[in-house]
């Protein structure tokens, strides 16, 4: 029996796959569509805004059911 086997490691996921980033990146896109939708400049933003927003909203709905 060797020392490699008894230790046990805890393998690290992918970064797309782990809960804390996803999260953050899912919250900055509701923010960004927040944003988008309530700016006064840009139409092509304002028209994308809700597509983003629902995007957003999905992915953090998606993401929260990750492993911590």
């Amino acid at each position: 029996m060797t020392i490699e086997s008894t230790i046990t490691t805890k393998r690290k996921r992918p970064f797309f796959l782990r809960r804390g980033p996803m999260e953050n990146i899912a919250t900055g896109l509701i923010a960004l569509g927040f944003l988008m939708l309530f700016q006064p400049f840009a139409l092509v933003l304002y028209t994308w805004s809700l597509v983003t927003l629902l995007a957003g909203t999905l992915m953090f709905i998606v993401v929260s059911k990750f492993p911590e």
